[in-house]
């Protein structure tokens, strides 16, 4: 019983964080990437961007050395974007959040961003870290645990033992 009592305040506070992570972002809109260089894979319907690689869609920005776009379509058919797999220190940023990792994938048909390999989510001063952290775009709603599912022989773990770790802010009050 004094257990739970002794996580009930983190619970609280964890709730404001998770609950409004990139919530609502328009995944329909155009995705924007320039790197320093571009390998198109036609027969894969992929494209690899490498070099200080940066992605915008409407709000939401990515950052990552390597970029590998996958998309569905053909000559004359246009491209439709399927799915982003970011490398190399990725940062997603909002106006209100930052998310950061060794890898990212956002599969914009399922609207959602799984980051991997030592991730940390901050929002308004408060701060989330773990293995891997998966962000639903739609509800905003944003899961971090411990233990990273990062790609095989990476050699990227979670970086907090297996464990959530948080620091969150707590309102100044006036002690009268």
């Amino acid at each position: 019983m004094r257990r739970a009592i002794l996580f009930m305040p983190i619970a609280m506070f964890a709730a404001p964080l998770a609950a409004q992570a990139l919530e609502n972002h328009n995944a329909n809109a155009p995705v924007d990437v320039e790197a320093d260089r571009i390998e198109v894979q036609d027969r894969q319907d992929r494209a690899v961007f490498s070099g200080n690689v940066k992605v915008r869609q409407a709000g939401l920005a990515l950052d990552a050395a390597r970029l590998t776009v996958s998309y569905a379509g053909g000559p004359g058919q246009g491209v439709d974007i399927e799915r982003l797999d970011a490398a190399g220190g990725v940062v997603v940023r909002s106006a209100t959040e930052t998310a950061r990792g060794q890898y990212a994938i956002y599969d914009l048909n399922s609207r959602q961003i799984t980051m991997l390999g030592g991730v940390s989510l901050e929002q308004r001063g408060n701060r989330i870290n773990g293995g891997r952290l998966v962000i639903d775009l739609d509800t905003g709603r944003a899961t971090v645990d411990g233990r990273s599912s990062a790609p095989a022989g990476s050699g990227i773990e979670g970086g907090t033992g297996g464990r959530v770790t948080g620091r969150f802010t707590v309102p100044q009050r006036n002690d009268q």
